[in-house]
């Protein structure tokens, strides 16, 4: 089921499944989120909880047990309860069920509010460790725009303006979309700017640590772009998938990264994980918003 919320400035729907943000709109109608075309990429804006990417061998160790899931995941095929509905805020809810268990083995509660305020969409993250054991788990956003924006203009018009200066590093992505062993420094324009181009994406995404905590999609020949801000994750993943007219950005902030190539992971072991004691409740905050 999929809810609407707005103030009119900035009109959003999200989906119960895995809280999903569907379309993203201003005030004159404009949809700035991808809309899942399967020809290039069928998803829009997963939530990605409790791990960030692919598994070796879709596989992973927690307590001396060996589990599995799929690729970021299992909550972004979950179907979450609407707990609070207002004009401007959704907050949805879950826990962990038999399915969710057999996948990974502790019990929890999870709450993701979701609320407008002015041109921007805050989404909060919460999650209760309801087990007597430490949690470990990762988090991430996935949203993703179409560039261009406006007509008339080419994906090439377009680059990513940090909100500060920095001097990133660059984390190795292999082949098969798994962390390499890698890591090199990453140039960016006055140290803020990454001119957009097909080409940055041929062996999957760019993703970097060590960069601001907020960047904006924009173009100096249009008058639209977006702002992703992440204050609390390390990591950002920038992704659209491979080919010459590709007309879409994903701006993916992480808590934490994929599996390593070839290392079956064992999650007590991973130092970029969350670790949650018993009865602790973690939070996270990031937003987009539209210019």
């Amino acid at each position: 089921m999929n809810f609407s919320i707005g103030n009119g400035m900035l009109q959003a729907e999200l989906s119960s499944v895995g809280a999903e943000l569907r379309s993203l709109r201003d005030a004159e109608g404009h949809e700035y989120l991808w809309q899942g075309d399967p020809a290039w990429w069928k998803g829009r804006a997963p939530q990605l909880f409790p791990w960030v990417g692919r598994l070796t061998n879709g596989i992973y160790q927690m307590d001396g047990r060996t589990a599995s899931f799929g690729i970021h995941g299992f909550l972004r095929e979950m179907e979450l309860e609407a707990a609070e509905h207002t004009a401007e805020a959704v907050t949805f809810c879950s826990s962990d069920t038999a399915k969710t268990r057999a996948q990974y083995d502790r019990k929890w509660e999870l709450r993701i509010r979701c609320e407008v305020r002015d041109r921007q969409l805050l989404i909060r993250f919460f999650v209760e460790n309801r087990d007597a054991r430490v949690m470990y788990f990762g988090y991430g956003g996935h949203p993703g725009f179409f560039v261009p924006m406006e007509e008339g203009l080419s994906f090439e018009d377009y680059y990513l303006d940090f909100e500060e200066k920095a001097e990133p590093v660059q984390l190795e992505i292999t082949a098969q979309g798994f962390v390499g062993e890698k890591e090199t420094p990453y140039s960016l324009r006055d140290g803020h700017i990454l001119p957009l181009r097909h080409e940055l994406f041929v062996n999957d995404a760019v993703v970097l640590r060590g960069m601001a905590h907020g960047v904006t999609i924009r173009s100096d020949r249009g008058r639209r772009c977006v702002t992703v801000r992440y204050p609390q994750m390390d990591y950002l993943g920038i992704w659209q998938s491979a080919g010459s007219d590709t007309p879409f950005l994903c701006i993916e902030p992480w808590v934490s990264l994929p599996s390593r190539q070839d290392v079956p992971e064992v999650l007590e072991k991973r130092k970029d994980l969350v670790r949650l004691l018993p009865g602790e409740c973690y939070e996270n905050c990031w937003s987009i918003e539209l210019g």
